[in-house]
């Protein structure tokens, strides 16, 4: 069988969700695993989540919700208007997680390593997406992790052999997709589902070399596993709502 590699979406914090999914793909040790960032924020178990990617040596990107705790605490120090923002946008959470503060220092040098994407050859991992005016030298974190609508309304796909694997933005914001469908833009697939949100509740895994997907309803507690081109949907135009 061919080693597979799994993309999982936005989770948030949620560690118990995770496991199930987890679980549910059982995953080989040959088969690899990516996550597209956000690990963080919302969710009640953030030190769970992070201490599960780290000690499994999985690959991840960086995303805003890293950025954000990254860009609050400089050389030891708080910057307090970063860190209200943070803790605004779900960072309370992952405090909360944390009952060792010197494990959260550790954590957060762990986050300052993780690459803005990941570039697989045909597959370009990335948090948000990339601006669709500019070369790829020319961008940096304040693209690859928070771009929304350059990016989901390019007319053209940005690269002619890559498919782009994003999170960030929640499907279900896009017209016309359901909660848990995932979003098809031009040259990009995204695949955060709203684990957080009341609205959806579902952890979304994309195999994309059997093209299935598994996913998790963390309020419904269900799992269910679809082939992809069930799962997926074009979008047709604007979103309908902006999330952090």
């Amino acid at each position: 069988m061919t080693d597979r590699r799994i993309f999982i979406g936005d989770v948030h914090g949620h560690y118990d969700g995770l496991m199930k999914l987890l679980e549910a793909i059982a995953p080989d040790r040959s088969d690899q695993i990516y996550f597209v960032g956000d690990l963080i924020d919302r969710g009640p178990k953030s030190a769970q989540v992070v201490k599960f990617i780290k000690e499994g040596s999985y690959q991840c990107v960086l995303g805003n919700h890293e950025q954000l705790l990254l860009e609050s605490l400089r050389q030891n120090k708080i910057n307090k208007a970063a860190f209200q923002s943070w803790l605004y946008s779900g960072g309370h959470t992952t405090v909360a997680s944390y009952g060792n503060p010197q494990q959260i220092l550790e954590d957060i040098e762990w986050m300052r390593t993780l690459p803005a994407y990941i570039d697989l050859g045909d597959i370009w991992l990335v948090h948000a997406g990339v601006h669709p005016e500019l070369p790829i030298k020319a961008q940096g974190p304040e693209d690859f992790c928070w771009i929304r609508s350059e990016f989901h309304q390019m007319s053209k796909p940005y690269f002619p052999d890559k498919l782009i694997v994003i999170g960030h933005t929640m499907t279900f914001t896009f017209k016309g997709i359901e909660p848990g469908q995932l979003a098809l833009g031009q040259g990009w697939i995204g695949i955060d589902t709203g684990v957080y949100n009341s609205n959806s509740g579902w952890l979304t895994a994309l195999d994309i070399t059997q093209r299935k997907v598994y996913q998790v309803n963390v309020f419904q507690r269900c799992i269910r596993a679809l082939p992809l081109a069930q799962a997926v949907k074009k979008i047709q135009g604007d979103r309908i709502a902006v999330h952090r």
